[in-house]
Order: structure tokens, then sequence, then C-alpha cells
């Protein structure tokens, strides 16, 4: 903080990150993350711009619709189904479900014929309907 004061002083304007490092001798990402931890928290709730008749706070801006509340819930959910199927029916309900693979590429890795797969993957989508409600 004391050589950027003096180079602001000197100079009239703020030095880089990599200026400051080199002049004290660090690396910059110490220097980064020393300026990240004497920065004071900003609330989420801080507007950001204000056009007096509406206004967009922080959290408008950092807003992540891909991990809502509904799909960690659901995510759980689904966690906690997969934990109650037996081995094969979990192995295929993952790789049809999750991995996008054919009864036939299933069939192929683990072992087992494409009817084999089709029996059990039927049986594993009761058994969840029957863990859901």
């Amino acid at each position: 903080m004391q050589y950027k004061e003096k180079y602001i002083k000197d100079n009239g304007k703020e030095p880089t990150i990599e200026q400051i490092a080199k002049e004290i001798g660090v690396e910059k990402e110490e220097i980064a993350f020393s300026f990240d931890a004497i920065q004071d928290p900003v609330s989420l709730q801080e507007p950001v711009y204000n056009d007096g008749a509406e206004s967009i706070y922080i959290m408008d801006q950092v807003k992540d619709s891909k991990n809502t509340d509904e799909l960690w819930a659901e995510k759980m959910t689904i966690t906690q189904i997969m934990k109650k199927l037996n081995k094969k029916e979990k192995e295929i309900v993952e790789k049809r479900f999750f991995d996008g693979r054919t009864q036939m590429e299933v069939a192929e890795e683990i072992g087992i014929s494409q009817a084999q797969v089709s029996r059990l993957e039927k049986s594993a989508i009761s058994h969840i309907k029957k863990l859901y409600k």
C-alpha cells in the first residue's frame, strides 16, 4: 500500500499489479490476493444503477440461473434416489440418461443383451417412480 500511495503521488495514476510486484519482489498473484483481502465486503443488495424509478442491484448482475434452489433440490432428490437403486439399475440409468448412451451401447459395455438392458431400465424407472412419490 505504501508503494502504491507513493506511486500515485509521484505519477498521478495507480501502478499496475505487475509494477507493484516487481518493486517489492513478490509474485503478482500475491499482490492481487492482498488487494482482494483488504476490500470491504459489498452487499448483494447494494444498488449499482438507479434511474429514479427502478434500481439494479449487484445480485441482478451476478445471478446464476443454472444453479437455482429448485435445481439444487431436484439434484439432491435424484442423488438420493440413485443411492437406493441396486448396482445394475444405477449403472444402466447413469449410462442411459446421464451419459446419453443407447441400450445397445450399454449392453455391449456391461456384457449383457439389449433385452436385459431394456428390462433393467424399465425396472429402474419403476423403482425411481415409487421412490419419488
